[in-house]
């Protein structure tokens, strides 16, 4: 199959539901590749699920360069759209779109992702008019969770939910092809989903978005259960495997069952 391009996920729009996925390295973004996944995030929510930080706000630039790069080796013909990190677009627009060409050159992405309403529009037209393909992505938005003093639901009131609506449809206006949706009631990610022409992809907004999109490690039961958000669901135990395959292999190697003696 061709690749899945932003036209081509613009089209699945009220016709076909968008799964997504994040990866981090190519051996699961291969793996992920052929199963119907449309498009790999490569998110900095590497930080938190792999390289051990508490938050998403130490990832740099050479980290989402490395990793995406990875990532588009392995993808195949899923989309891979890569994760701007904190402090890479929001101090110059100028510096913005050299960082999110760095992501397409270097890293291979097929599309940068960055976060933020209506402020970020201007943004996202010139980015989109230097030939950066950008997914928006409102709601709650992590690299900014020192300022909200926490993670929450957003939009609960009707004055920040006319924001959010506003801020999506400046996005849409803006050039973006998709705009994910983190932890909005589900009736307000309806109302936006209807009433802007490109696919919103939600995560923790319900069911009524254009598609969906998962950390890996939640999916997968990597990640300890208290550690994944309520609205995740964890399709497997892939962390209780692996314990259990190691912990057999320590049990061989200790009473030299492993590796088999060679004639």
């Amino acid at each position: 199959m061709k690749k899945w391009t932003t036209s081509k996920l613009r089209k699945c729009k009220g016709v076909d539901k968008i799964a997504a996925i994040t990866a981090y390295d190519a051996a699961f973004a291969n793996l992920f590749s052929g199963t119907g996944i449309k498009m790999i995030l490569v998110g900095d929510s590497v930080g938190n699920n792999a390289l051990g930080f508490d938050s998403t706000l130490p990832v740099t630039m050479d980290m989402m360069v490395h990793h995406t790069a990875a990532v588009s080796r392995g993808a195949g013909d899923v989309h891979v759209v890569a994760d701007m990190p904190f402090l890479s677009y929001q101090i110059d627009d100028n510096e913005a779109i050299r960082n999110a060409g760095r992501l397409i050159q270097e890293g291979g992405a097929d599309s940068v992702k960055l976060e933020g309403g209506s402020e970020r529009a201007a943004l996202v037209r010139r980015m989109v008019d230097n030939g950066i393909p950008v997914c928006a992505h409102i709601g709650l938005t992590p690299q900014s969770v020192l300022a909200f003093g926490g993670y929450g639901m957003h939009g609960k009131d009707a004055a920040e939910a006319e924001r959010l609506v506003a801020s999506a449809k400046a996005l849409s206006e803006a050039g973006a092809f998709a705009i994910v949706l983190e932890c909005v009631p589900d009736a307000l990610a309806a109302r936006i989903t209807a009433e802007i022409p490109i696919p919103t992809i939600g995560i923790g907004a319900g069911p009524h978005c254009d598609g969906q999109i998962l950390v890996m490690h939640d999916l997968l039961g990597i990640n300890p259960p208290d550690r994944a958000p309520k609205f995740a669901k964890r399709y497997a135990e892939i962390g209780d495997a692996v314990r259990k395959a190691v912990s057999e292999y320590v049990a061989e190697v200790g009473s030299a069952v492993f590796p088999k003696e060679r004639k």
